[in-house]
């Protein structure tokens, strides 16, 4: 295990751990576990670099949804001089909609074109909300809020949270990430991260993980989402461990990717994320990450 240095170099890793887990677990999206084995038989019967392909046919080093709206998000937040305000977030949410991009999600789509017809910059409480959307763009908000008190912490959150995804098992799951990197980037401890995870469930069984039963083939549904993240980060001791574990279940795999990536990078730093990957990613992604992750470093 490499262990950090610095709240900056840890943030970094998350940024580029985002970005990473995103590009990898893309190749595999919607395969299942069976059929990833079957696909890279030749590789030993696991997905483990970034190749690109997959669904979308991205080439090489080319990331989704998850990263280029953290990136929005964050480009926003950033000119905004450290305010996350709902407006500014739907406004870039949109911006990057209309860019035409490779991948957007249903709920994504559906509630920002609700936000160009009334000019709301929140959607409607919904119980059908409840996908990861809102959970794999929080890093900037993350990164932003270290050190906060609680209730500016939530509602940064949930500013920009809410443009797409009105949903309180949402906003449980969001905010339980977002205390997990800020104990992995102020050098907590492995207790107190898994205590963290483990307090979620407690306040919503929905989220329950099992640490003998994998959660594989996780849908788009949040608590999928992040059980499967959760095994997989717990059972294992690298970042490159955890990331190979948690996209090889398939599904959803570019998100638990992201999500992974995030607090995996948050934990073991960027030393601890394996070069070649970050070598394969699309470098203006790499250098914006980067960017990123210092400027909202600083502010916090």
């Amino acid at each position: 295990m490499t262990t950090p240095d610095s709240r900056a170099e840890r943030a970094t890793g998350a940024y580029l751990g985002l970005a990473v887990g995103d590009a990898l677990g893309a190749t595999v999206e919607f395969l299942t576990p069976g059929e990833i084995r079957r696909n890279f038989a030749r590789e030993g019967g696991e997905h483990k670099e970034i190749i690109g392909g997959g669904w979308l046919h991205l080439k090489a080093g080319q990331i989704t949804d998850d990263t280029a709206m953290s990136l929005a998000l964050g480009e926003a937040i950033l000119a905004s001089g450290g305010k996350v305000k709902a407006l500014t977030a739907a406004h870039a949410f949109d911006s990057w909609m209309r860019s035409k991009p490779i991948d957007i999600g249903n709920t994504v789509r559906r509630n920002l074109i609700l936000f160009r017809q009334t000019g709301i910059p929140e959607a409607p409480v919904s119980e059908h909300d409840a996908g990861n959307g809102a959970v794999m763009r929080l890093l900037p908000v993350a990164l932003l809020t270290v050190g906060r008190d609680e209730a500016e912490i939530v509602a940064a959150f949930k500013a920009q949270a809410h443009v797409t995804h009105n949903n309180p098992l949402s906003d449980a799951g969001g905010l339980c990430l977002i205390h997990l990197v800020h104990i992995a980037l102020q050098s907590g401890t492995w207790n107190a991260l898994k205590a963290e995870a483990r307090a979620l469930e407690s306040r919503y069984p929905e989220y329950a993980w099992s640490t003998t039963r994998r959660q594989e083939n996780p849908s788009a549904y949040v608590a999928h989402t992040l059980q499967a993240v959760f095994q997989a980060f717990f059972a294992t001791d690298s970042f490159e461990s955890c990331l190979i574990d948690v996209v090889n279940r398939g599904g959803d795999a570019d998100t638990t990717g992201a999500i992974a990536g995030v607090l995996a990078g948050a934990w073991y730093g960027r030393r601890g994320i394996p070069p070649r990957w970050i070598n394969a990613l699309d470098r203006s992604i790499v250098r914006r990450c980067v960017e990123q992750a210092e400027r909202l470093t600083c502010l916090s």
